[in-house]
């Protein structure tokens, strides 16, 4: 009997980043049943990417509800997937990231006894309330799995200096990196045509941004437009009230656009368009560099260092100077672009991370493709 496994995603990026593995997963003749399960914790954004995707949720517990609180949302997961597990037992199930929808599939596999295994572990900023709740959640999510799936080494280390038995670490390199080579080969149009050819790509949309810092943001976007003729910007709006209340002193400007959010292959368009992204997404800080845009994160830390110290990625927190600041250190040296190399995957995470799963369940995982590498870093 082929053994179960069970997909569960919650929000956008997590579509996003287990597409690539679902697609490899459901590929005829890999020896495994694959079902998807929904939980619905962003409604719109999350069917928007399923449909990118052309993935179809066999489950969907549809938790989604109206300035849902944490703990309301924890609850209800927990409770949902606790039960589905019960339902209908899988021989593993797999969850990506760090959401509230992570967190309590560990915890409900670790109460049925089923093995849960974490993709993207090891991810650490090594403050509890940066960014919050992620880093908990993504922290007890990787001591509750049994299989870690850490992009990189630096995660790894993290997981080993937590006392994760290393046997179940598995370096893979990161499966968003997968999902963005294969939608930029499709080469998606740009959603808008922006106003100018040099414009920024901002996303903000971080619990701790919200208030005073995102008003900073906001406010050094509005300084550079004023500065400079030449530049736009381009802002997907994240659904968030919070985030819709304080962008919207930008609206009207000629040169910011304030757009819906778009589906992916738009997103990678803007990303290969831009001149550079100010974002506070942890996604966008792995994606943007594959295309050699210069990225800067509107946080005070982040758990991707591995950006910074290839140079691909500046961290400049909420500061309205020193955005600003950054910004036009760009402009005056735009060479500084596309020098770095993405240090975040080469396409090949989903294919690493199957051949573990076909290991485990003594499953032929088929010869190995042209120019993959089981080793990463190469």
């Amino acid at each position: 009997m082929r053994p179960v496994i069970e997909c569960v995603v919650g929000t956008r990026p997590e579509v996003v980043k287990m597409a690539p593995l679902v697609a490899r997963l459901q590929r005829e003749g890999s020896g495994f049943v694959v079902r998807v399960v929904s939980t619905g914790q962003h409604r719109g954004l999350l069917d928007q990417a399923l449909s990118d995707f052309g993935i179809k949720a066999d489950v969907d517990l549809a938790l989604m509800q109206p300035n849902q609180g944490l703990a309301d949302l924890t609850a209800r997961a927990l409770t949902a997937l606790g039960g589905r597990f019960a339902a209908a037992p899988a021989d593993l199930v797999l969850a990506q990231g760090d959401t509230t929808t992570v967190l309590a599939t560990a915890l409900a596999c670790h109460y049925q006894r089923i093995p849960f295994g974490h993709v993207e572990a090891g991810l650490r900023t090594g403050d509890p309330y940066q960014p919050f709740p992620e880093e908990k959640n993504r922290e007890l999510a990787d001591h509750l799995a049994e299989l870690h799936f850490a992009p990189t080494p630096w995660a790894r280390a993290n997981l080993v200096r937590e006392g994760i038995p290393e046997a179940g670490i598995h370096v893979t390199g990161n499966t968003v990196i997968d999902a963005l080579q294969a939608v930029a080969e499709r080469n998606p149009p740009l959603p808008l045509r922006p106003a100018t050819a040099r414009f920024l790509l901002v996303t903000a949309h971080r619990r701790e941004s919200f208030g005073a810092p995102l008003g900073r943001v906001v406010a050094a976007l509005g300084d550079l437009v004023a500065r400079h003729d030449g530049l736009s910007v381009v802002f997907p709006m994240h659904p968030n009230p919070n985030v819709r209340a304080a962008v919207g002193v930008l609206e009207g400007h000629p040169r910011i656009h304030l757009i819906e959010p778009v589906a992916y292959p738009c997103f990678v368009a803007l990303l290969k368009a831009a001149f550079a992204i100010l974002t506070d997404s942890g996604g966008v800080q792995e994606e943007a560099p594959a295309f050699g845009r210069p990225v800067l994160v509107l946080r005070e830390t982040t758990e991707r260092p591995e950006g910074i110290e290839a140079g691909a990625v500046q961290l400049v927190g909420t500061d309205r100077r020193a955005i600003v600041a950054a910004v036009e250190e760009l402009l005056a040296r735009p060479e500084r672009a596309g020098r770095a190399l993405n240090p975040y995957g080469d396409g090949w995470a989903s294919e690493r991370i199957v051949r573990v799963l076909c290991s485990r369940f003594g499953i032929d995982p088929g010869p190995e493709p042209s120019g993959y590498s089981a080793r990463w870093p190469r």
